[in-house]
């Protein structure tokens, strides 16, 4: 598996850092910059938007992230994902703030672009 075979727009179901691991949903765009280094983005449901930067190595993507939080405050924290298909990234992440008993947990799903159909 190479980079580029990662870059494109996935589903992502996650768990936050807390203890009673609060579900959430949305999406995350793989995208590569002038260097081949990952660029991403999170939306995490209708408003929170998180970007960070990463590279790739051994089928491990790692993303040092931030985002402004509902406070004004902008929070920063490294998520790891094993690659384990091109379609399918397992993942765990922390935030410098966060609770340090738990780490987050997210799984990303490619999703999959229209194809056009002969008729």
């Amino acid at each position: 598996m190479t980079i580029n075979d990662i870059i494109g727009e996935f589903s992502i179901e996650g768990s936050n850092q807390d203890e009673h691991k609060t579900a959430y949903s949305g999406t995350l765009t793989l995208s590569l910059d002038e260097h081949q280094r990952i660029i991403a983005h999170w939306m995490i449901g209708p408003d929170q938007s998180q970007k960070g930067t990463g590279f790739f190595k051994d089928h491990i993507l790692v993303i040092n992230f931030n985002y402004e939080g509902e406070d004004g405050n902008i929070f920063k924290g490294v998520v790891v994902y094993k690659c384990l298909t091109p379609d399918l990234l397992e993942g765990f992440w922390s935030e410098k703030h966060g609770n340090p008993l738990f780490l987050g947990e997210e799984r990303c799903f490619r999703i999959a672009k229209n194809h056009s159909f002969l008729n």
